[in-house]
């Protein structure tokens, strides 16, 4: 897509997240950014309620669409008597069945994801993931809730086809972005096995889930709530990450400290390089099988990506 010579994505970088903190201002200027964003191609859903989703699902609507002549096993309720007393033929009115799929945002803020070593901080990018999901399902008409959490608490935002669903949103992004101090979880941080439990609180059956995290903690038991959450929902994985967690290499000892202690890594070691890199992938491994056994998208965007470009790869509205 091209506009004066660049690429939308090119003219949208500015807007890409930088920095430790979610400045909310920025939060607010993606809503054009995600104009051109669309969540959902046309197909079946499962919700029986009505909205802006069109499905293959037959039944009566709410939008008028034509007349037509009657056929054995319309609805009599739907025939057009006035066309009817006109012709002296039976016709039926048809309506044109539209969906709606409510959008839930899950949005990790736990303590983890307050790391980055360029660009931005883990939880900066998932704030700007979750902010250009939520205002590309407004510009569709569609409900948008959300789930935001933290280590030691939450904020439901129940869904609502309204510009304020969205701003209360970005507030609560805003507001538990800026609670992070430390990269370390305190002792009774939330899992996120509860947290998926809890989403399973909220998801109505036919909506649809974006998640949003680093994953960190991700185990058996995580697979089992989103297995129970896939079956009624259409669920997508959003992996955050950053370069450094997958790779780390330095010719010198790196000293790393949590406020009280401090360690000296052998990072000028090739084995323990390595090692570091083989068990990062060991966690990628099994959230990237996991999600393929249980048929749900996973995509993944590092700090450094240019994420308004991704964003277009994946969501572009085609014309």
């Amino acid at each position: 897509m091209q506009a004066n010579g660049l690429k939308i994505s090119d003219q949208l970088a500015h807007l890409n997240p930088t920095g430790a903190y979610v400045n909310l201002a920025n939060l607010l200027r993606l809503r054009f950014a995600a104009q051109d964003l669309k969540l959902f191609v046309k197909r079946a859903v499962k919700s029986q309620l009505n909205g802006a989703e069109r499905t293959r699902f037959r039944g009566r609507g709410m939008d008028f669409e034509e007349v037509r002549l009657y056929q054995a096993g319309d609805d009599v309720r739907s025939i057009d008597w006035r066309v009817t007393a006109r012709t002296q033929v039976p016709h039926t009115k048809l309506y044109r069945e539209e969906r709606e799929r409510p959008v839930f945002v899950l949005v990790d803020q736990r303590a983890p994801m307050f790391f980055g070593s360029q660009r931005c901080f883990k939880s900066v990018l998932a704030a700007h993931i979750a902010a250009n999901l939520a205002w590309a399902a407004l510009n569709n008409s569609d409900r948008i809730g959300g789930l935001i959490f933290g280590d030691k608490s939450q904020r439901d935002i129940r869904p609502r086809r309204s510009k304020h669903a969205v701003l209360e949103l970005l507030h609560q992004l805003q507001e538990f972005n800026q609670q992070l101090q430390s990269p370390i979880s305190p002792a009774d941080s939330k899992p996120l096995s509860a947290l998926l439990n809890d989403a399973r609180r909220i998801a109505k059956p036919g909506c649809a889930l974006f998640m949003v995290s680093d994953f960190h903690d991700y185990d058996e038991s995580c697979e089992q709530q989103l297995f129970e959450l896939a079956r009624h929902t259409d669920v997508t994985l959003i992996h955050v990450l950053d370069p450094l967690e997958k790779q780390l290499h330095s010719n010198n000892r790196l000293t790393i400290s949590d406020g009280v202690s401090r360690l000296q890594l052998p990072t000028d070691d090739s084995r323990f390089q390595q090692a570091y890199q083989n068990a990062y992938m060991q966690r990628l491994d099994f959230l990237t099988n996991s999600a393929k056994r249980l048929g749900i998208p996973l995509l993944s965007y590092s700090t450094t990506d240019n994420l308004q470009q991704l964003l277009r790869e994946r969501f572009a509205a085609k014309k």
